[in-house]
């Protein structure tokens, strides 16, 4: 892997000499189950008699040629790297070569449908894996355009990001795609994807007056729950709202969405071209957080095909403009386009938990990260790239106003439509619409790291009549920073029917250590008093004495979502920092949580609970914190409406965390159907969750997980299975599932997945004690043999951090100390791991 391995002085250097002017792209996918040929021709300028080098990773070079002189592989070609040599004003070079299907969801992937053998390519290029099919200078600012020529089989669909043309007839049972040349664009936002997908189409007319074909596709074994007209109907709102609001037309010709297996991430950005996982293709029920943030993840890509696509950052330092502005403005469209409107609850819920968990972590960076090399850009896709940097562009808009703020965005579209940018590109047109000096803004936001927290200082009378109120600032020791904040301070008092209401909100600036708020003088205090109301600011909230004793009581009675989720949030950061008792976290959550109205907000709360139980909560505690909280579980799916979101999730997270006793016997009865819960269906994948429960609580084992398998033999249920299988509380279960990930790289990266979550799904978590030092044994001989996703997938995946004790904390720190040279990125994943046990060790000793 490090031979893999780019510099940005390495890429700027190239930067400097090279410019690209087109690639032709031919590669034959008709020639071997395991490779496929590849052949390219790049037309480039150069510094004249400068040397430079071309990316490809492949398993073997057939000819080099430049400007007509043969080359000798064996010679120019290294590692992942074809050196070239006194180059010419003007150049063309032509490689032919043998690359590799990939099983790891990196460069071309290919997939076996277990349902029918049919196969299934699809590339995901991002970062630096378009060299894994085609010959290219491997950086996001040497653009160019594409034609790609496809050889495949005649009954595939083939798909890139110019629309498909008519084939031509290439031999017996093959055909030939010549694809017209793309704008524009950066290699790692290229695509391919082809096989036998199934395809509905439709199209719409963008702002301009052009018609835009679209397409949905997926496996044939799974169209009949593909719903496209469902997803047609949100990619027309999403076109009509971020045209109107870029004031750009849609940049490109068509624009295609597509499910594939075994993918890595939620979607990714392809220029008209978009893959997203399958998880999104819903055979069974699903959550309506999961219906909600697959919309979410529609606005998100096309969002990119303006910012990221249409104007690309210069270098990954500026990846934050990427993924940060596509958070935020599908977050936006979502709310005031789409039927899910409480989207910026869900958005508080979901995105800023994580991005105040991933700030709190010592690897935290800030937002526009140094990015020195390719293995630092994989481990900053993370909750500051993504969700902190939407964080902050929210306060950004409420600060500068939102009008102000997109005719900024559609200055910048249009000064660089097709380029590469900086942050300081973006800065200077939101300066001009704005009116603000956003330098100095940018400095403490975007150029410094860790999250400040916010609380109240507020004094009242005899007769409850505030008589001060300042709202104090404070900063981590390690990053110091005090920041300013646009928020809104808000008043909730309780209704005759007992619900706890907004009486008053007040918007306003803070900064320094203190704020005063004399507008507040003289008021009545309120029976609860929440700081960044409507959450606007990117801040920690502490709840004042007073409020956080109503919250305790009356936190449910909240009647607006959103509000709702910030006592929530503001209660789970304090747990998460020991200032408020692990227990009494889990009675609030147990308390409060039937109620609840938001299917997001009772996702994440349900998660944060059952990880207080079984690592926050007092280890002599422990035990029956979650025997409680699985008894309490299934009362709530019990008393739950029937059919409602809130008893499929009840059920959901009780599946995930049986003990003994009642609750693990109506889970029993549940999976062979002699108990029923009016309005539950235990379908497919449900089946698989209790049955994994079942698993964990000793009630089922190796002949029931392969009876299921044998009804379900789908990818889906080969990963529920190697789930369940790795879940199996014995030595002998965790052993078995070690070796077949740690031993071998014949398993496909949804399977080492699976395989991870089901490892470290225990109940006693003394049972991976034995792991500790042959996982640690074998970092780096997975981190040098497997690519960056196999290896991050395996190192996280399997760290055992359940048994979050001294030991582990002690042998993690000693591996640490021990392997100083390791490289960055790995010794950052471990770290990463680390920081969750000595949190997990703070917390328990802290729940007194």
């Amino acid at each position: 892997m490090p031979a893999e391995n780019l510099t940005r002085l390495e890429a700027e250097e190239r930067a400097g000499l090279v410019s690209v002017d087109a690639y032709e792209v031919a590669l034959d996918l008709t020639t071997s189950e395991t490779t496929f040929a590849s052949h390219t021709k790049v037309t480039f300028s150069a510094k004249e008699g400068s040397s430079t080098f071309i990316d490809l990773i492949a398993q073997s070079v057939d000819s080099i040629v430049l400007n007509g002189t043969a080359l000798d592989p064996a010679s120019v070609y290294a590692d992942s790297r074809i050196a070239l040599e006194n180059l010419a004003a003007d150049n063309v070079l032509e490689v032919s070569a043998q690359c590799v299907y990939m099983n790891t969801g990196e460069g071309l992937h290919r997939f076996v449908d277990p349902v029918d053998g049919e196969v299934y390519l699809y590339s995901q290029f991002e970062v630096p894996d378009s060299r894994r099919m085609f010959t290219v200078f491997e950086q996001p600012n040497l653009k160019a355009t594409f034609q790609f020529t496809i050889t495949a089989p005649a009954h595939w669909e083939v798909v890139s990001n110019q629309p498909t043309p008519q084939p031509t007839a290439a031999g017996e049972g093959t055909t030939t795609w010549a694809f017209e040349p793309t704008p524009r664009i950066s290699s790692y936002i290229t695509a391919l994807v082809a096989g036998p997908y199934d395809v509905q189409r439709s199209e719409l007319t963008s702002a301009d007056g052009r018609v835009i074909p679209l397409g949905v596709f997926c496996r044939k074994s799974l169209s009949q729950y593909m719903d496209a007209d469902y997803v047609f109907d949100k990619t027309r709102q999403g076109f009509e709202f971020f045209e109107a609001q870029f004031d750009y037309p849609y940049p490109f010709d068509k624009y295609d969405q597509l499910f594939v297996p075994e993918f890595n991430a939620g979607a990714m950005e392809n220029a008209g071209c978009v893959t997203f996982t399958e998880t999104y293709v819903f055979r069974s029920k699903v959550t309506d957080a999961i219906k909600e943030r697959r919309v979410v993840t529609i606005l998100h890509e096309l969002a990119h095909m303006w910012f990221g696509d249409l104007v690309t950052m210069n270098w990954w330092n500026d990846l934050w403009l990427n993924e940060s502005f596509a958070e935020w403005a599908s977050t936006l469209a979502t709310a005031e386009a789409t039927e899910w409107k409480g989207a910026w609850t869900t958005f508080n819920a979901m995105e800023k938990t994580w991005a105040y968990r991933q700030d709190q972590l010592p690897s935290t960076h800030p937002i526009v990260a140094n990015i020195n090399d390719l293995e630092d850009v994989y481990v900053n896709f993370d909750g500051i790239t993504y969700a902190k940097g939407g964080s902050v562009l929210k306060q950004l808009v409420a600060w500068v106003g939102l009008d102000k703020f997109m005719q900024g965005v559609a200055a910048y579209f249009k000064k660089h439509e097709f380029k590469n940018t900086e942050l300081s590109d973006l800065l200077a047109e939101l300066e001009v619409t704005s009116g603000r000096e956003l330098t100095s803004w940018a400095k403490l936001w975007l150029e410094t790291a860790g999250v400040n927290t916010l609380a109240s200082d507020i004094r009242v009378d005899e007769d409850g009549t505030i008589t001060a109120f300042n709202i104090v600032q404070s900063a981590p020791a390690d990053y110091p920073t005090i920041r300013p904040h646009r928020m809104a301070v808000g008043f909730y008092d309780f209704n005759e029917d007992g619900s706890l209401v907004r009486t008053e909100r007040v918007e306003l600036d803070v900064d320094g250590e203190s704020t005063a708020l004399p507008e507040f003088v003289g008021k009545q205090r309120p029976a609860l008093i929440l700081l960044n109301d409507d959450d606007l600011a990117y801040a920690k909230i502490r709840l004042d004495a007073d409020s956080l004793e109503v919250a305790r009581d009356s936190l449910s009675a909240i009647e607006d979502p959103l509000a709702r989720s910030l006592v929530w949030a503001s209660i789970w950061d304090a747990t998460r920092d020991g200032e408020f008792p692990a227990s009494d976290y889990v009675a609030l959550v147990l308390s409060h949580i039937a109620p609840e109205t938001e299917s997001t907000t009772l996702r994440s709360t349900l998660a944060q609970l059952l990880l207080t139980a079984h690592a926050y909560v007092a280890p002599d505690r422990r035990d029956a914190a979650v025997a409680l909280l699985g008894d309490a579980l299934w009362s709530l799916a019990q008393d739950a409406e029937p059919g409602s979101d809130a008893q499929f999730q009840f059920v959901k997270y009780l599946a995930a965390t049986p003990t003994q006793g009642e609750h693990v016997d109506a889970l029993a009865g549940l999976h062979d159907g002699s108990v029923r819960l009016e309005g539950l269906t235990v379908d497919t994948d449900l089946r698989w969750e209790i049955l994994e429960g079942l698993v964990l609580a000793g009630r089922a084992g190796s002949a029931e997980i392969d009876a299921a398998l044998a009804e379900d033999d789908t990818a889906n249920g080969r990963q529920a299975a190697a789930r369940a299988r790795a879940a199996i509380p014995t030595v002998e279960g965790k052993q078995a599932a070690f070796d077949l990930i740690f031993n071998n790289d014949e398993q496909p990266n949804a399977i080492v997945r699976a395989a991870g979550l089901g490892f470290n799904h225990v109940n006693d978590a003394s049972v991976l004690s034995g792991f500790v030092a042959p996982y640690l044994d074998s970092l780096n001989r997975i981190w040098t043999e497997r690519s960056f996703h196999m290896a991050s997938q395996i190192l996280e995946g399997f760290y055992p951090s359940p048994l979050a004790n001294e030991e582990l904390r002690s042998a993690t720190q000693g591996w640490l100390d021990s392997n100083a040279d390791a490289a960055p990125a790995l010794r950052r994943l471990v770290v990463e791991c680390l920081a969750g046990v000595e949190r997990a060790i703070k917390v328990s000793a802290s729940d007194q």
